[in-house]
């Protein structure tokens, strides 16, 4: 049986008999995590690499927009709108390894990149976010669960993911999420945060306003904001959890699907397509996902039925409810 296949009832949750009870083995315990002096290993942050690599998502951003400038016709503006969408992507990604306190093993040098170089640039209260990433993993599909209303109600009809997705391209989500952003300005608790990240966006546009092109601000950082990222952040996140369920078997709240160069470059960046691993065990920093990954395989923990061979694949699954 392949994942999403139904299972007496239209569900996307794996059956039964895909959800070997293998542990613990001689190398993971009860919840799939591995034993402590090999966990040791692989929880280790490699600090200076990423470093390297928050310069170079800057660097990348530098040279999408300045090559876009420098090429100045349709097809460079188009290329850059779209890889700006995934940059933010690549920005807020990262945002959640700091979350994690996995982007820097100094507290407040992960804290400080965390804000004020990866999150709040993509428009997101850090502080607020880490709150809620962590009820998530507290208890994934729980009452406290921050995106039940993401995650809930699939599998949905194939005319019901397109209205979605209509909605992300074309500025609804992201006035959505905008929304609260400005809210926060009047609201005696979030004013700080929210004036942090004006703060933030104000520095870019002065940045694009030096370059003598302040409409880029709009064009090539806000736009996409609202629309690509919206449309990448709803494909991945109901990749990760979309349809499953309450459980403490991991298997049975995330997905898993098989890693390409294509889905990692433009949907999954810095392994967090791995994201079975990541909810086995939170305290592995992104570039080890797939050494705990292939240790669940190797005891048996994931089978090939849990897998699904590429995104496609799963998002038909979960854009498979009949229309009534």
């Amino acid at each position: 049986m392949t994942p999403g296949q139904s299972t007496g009832r239209h569900s996307v949750v794996p059956p039964a008999e895909s959800l070997p009870d293998v542990l613990p083995t001689d190398r993971l315990r009860e919840g799939a995590r591995l034993r402590t002096d090999l966990r040791a290993e692989l929880r280790r942050i490699p600090n200076g690499r990423n470093a390297l690599t928050v310069a170079a998502l800057w660097l990348q951003i530098v040279a999408v927009i300045g090559g876009a400038i420098w090429l100045h016709n349709p097809v460079a503006w188009v290329v850059a709108f779209l890889l700006m969408g995934r940059a933010f992507s690549q920005l807020l990604i990262l945002g959640h390894e700091a979350a994690h306190l996995l982007l820097f093993s100094n507290r407040r040098a992960n804290d400080f990149v965390g804000k004020w170089v990866l999150d709040y640039p993509g428009l997101v209260p850090f502080e607020i976010y880490r709150k809620g990433h962590m009820a998530h993993h507290k208890d994934e599909m729980g009452p406290d669960e921050p995106d039940a209303a993401l995650y809930a109600p699939y599998p949905v009809t194939p005319a019901s993911l397109r209205r979605k997705l209509t909605r992300d391209a074309f500025f609804v989500s992201g006035w959505k999420n905008l929304r609260p952003l400005l809210a926060g300005l009047r609201s005696r608790t979030g004013r700080p945060i929210a004036l942090r990240i004006l703060g933030t966006q104000m520095v870019l546009l002065a940045i694009f306003t030096a370059l003598g092109r302040p409409e880029l601000y709009l064009l090539l950082w806000l736009a996409p904001w609202m629309t690509v990222w919206r449309v990448i952040n709803r494909l991945r996140a109901i990749a990760e959890h979309g349809g499953m369920i309450r459980s403490t078997d991991r298997r049975e709240t995330t997905h898993h699907v098989q890693q390409s160069a294509s889905a990692r470059f433009a949907l999954v960046p810095y392994n967090t397509g791995w994201h079975l691993a990541h909810h086995v065990d939170i305290g592995i920093p992104f570039r080890n996902l797939p050494a705990l990954h292939r240790e669940l395989e190797n005891a048996g923990w994931v089978t090939p039925e849990l897998v699904y061979p590429n995104y496609r694949a799963l998002w038909r699954a979960l854009a498979s409810r009949p229309t009534q």
